[in-house]
């Protein structure tokens, strides 16, 4: 537990020190639970999301950085995206089997401003409606199937 306090410490430093633009961390959030983080994205400049603002909720478990953390979207803003459910959901194989100690939450920031950044048409997943009335609460548990990179 030690080195993964020490590793969420490092890298809320970095992020606090040289964030992302449009990348901001509630450090509130952190100083009740290092393990569980609040960040706000910003939807970036001449994007279909400019001017919108998102919280991103992390939670990391005991393995991390060896396991992913669980990375959802909250709020009353959840990006309307292909690759975003409406119950903040984010399908994107980093949070998952492509994760790697390597990475970090700025690494996942970027993705997921990215992302959000590349999107050429607003609309939720084809199975949208099924996948929030089946799914666990914890995304990490979905299979995912990526299907789509185009979006």
């Amino acid at each position: 537990m030690a080195s993964m306090e020490k590793r969420l410490q490092k890298e809320l430093q970095a992020l606090l020190k040289d964030p992302p633009v449009g990348v901001n961390v509630d450090t509130d959030s952190i100083q009740k639970n290092l393990s569980e983080w609040i960040v706000y994205i910003n939807g970036a400049p001449e994007s279909l999301y400019e001017g919108e603002n998102f919280q991103l909720h992390f939670k990391f478990g005991s393995r991390y950085p060896f396991d992913s953390p669980q990375v959802t979207f909250i709020g009353s803003n959840i990006p309307v995206h292909p690759h975003v459910y409406s119950n903040g959901h984010i399908c994107l194989s980093i949070l998952t089997e492509d994760w790697s100690p390597a990475l970090s939450v700025q690494a996942v920031c970027l993705s997921v401003v990215s992302m959000l950044s590349s999107c050429k048409e607003k609309k939720r997943p084809p199975d949208n409606a099924i996948y929030v009335k089946t799914c666990s609460k914890n995304p990490k548990k979905t299979r995912w199937w990526y299907h789509d990179d185009s979006v």
